[in-house]
């Protein structure tokens, strides 16, 4: 599973299901989540698992 975040064209973030981190592809993505807001990463790691597990349940209906 691979979740890929786009601004502009641009890839910003970048997630899969082998790594189960998020990993910012732009410094400034880096910086703005650092002083806004400290916890993003943490939180959003951790919902992008929860997505993750819901579309693998999904592809599993599907598959039946």
């Amino acid at each position: 599973f691979v979740m890929v975040q786009m601004v502009d064209e641009v890839q910003v973030e970048y997630y899969d299901s082998n790594t189960q981190r998020i990993i910012p592809k732009q410094d400034w993505v880096e910086q703005a989540n650092r002083d806004t807001d400290p916890d993003y990463l943490e939180r959003e790691t951790e919902n992008r698992k929860g997505i993750q597990q819901g579309f693998k349940a999904s592809m599993g209906t599907l598959k039946q």
